[in-house]
């Protein structure tokens, strides 16, 4: 057996019994599923870094609803968050880089 000890999504174990296969799986929950996700989510950050690929950015997309879940949030609230700092502060469409300012 290879041995992943990684987060995966929840139908994963599900697939690999479809190719009858085995494998060792277990559910986890409070800090170490959220540690857990931070993980997954620089995984899945890095495999967009090198793709660019929309698919990896869904898979970024997911992690995110995953972490908002594990803190307790509905995807709802985390959306007004968002957009109130977008009122607030902007977003990132104009691609300003920010090179010096002063203190």
């Amino acid at each position: 057996m290879i041995h992943y000890n990684k987060l995966v999504r929840d139908k994963i174990p599900e697939i690999i019994a479809s190719y009858g296969k085995n494998y060792e799986s277990k559910v986890i929950g409070g800090d170490k599923l959220l540690a857990s996700l931070k993980l997954k989510l620089e995984e899945e950050l890095a495999e967009f870094g090198e793709a660019h690929d929309p698919e990896e950015l869904a898979d970024i997309l997911e992690v995110v609803h995953g972490l908002a879940a594990c803190i307790g949030i509905s995807i709802n609230e985390l959306e007004k968050i968002r957009l109130a700092k977008v009122e607030s502060n902007g977003g990132f469409e104009k691609g300003i880089f920010l090179v010096a300012a002063d203190p």
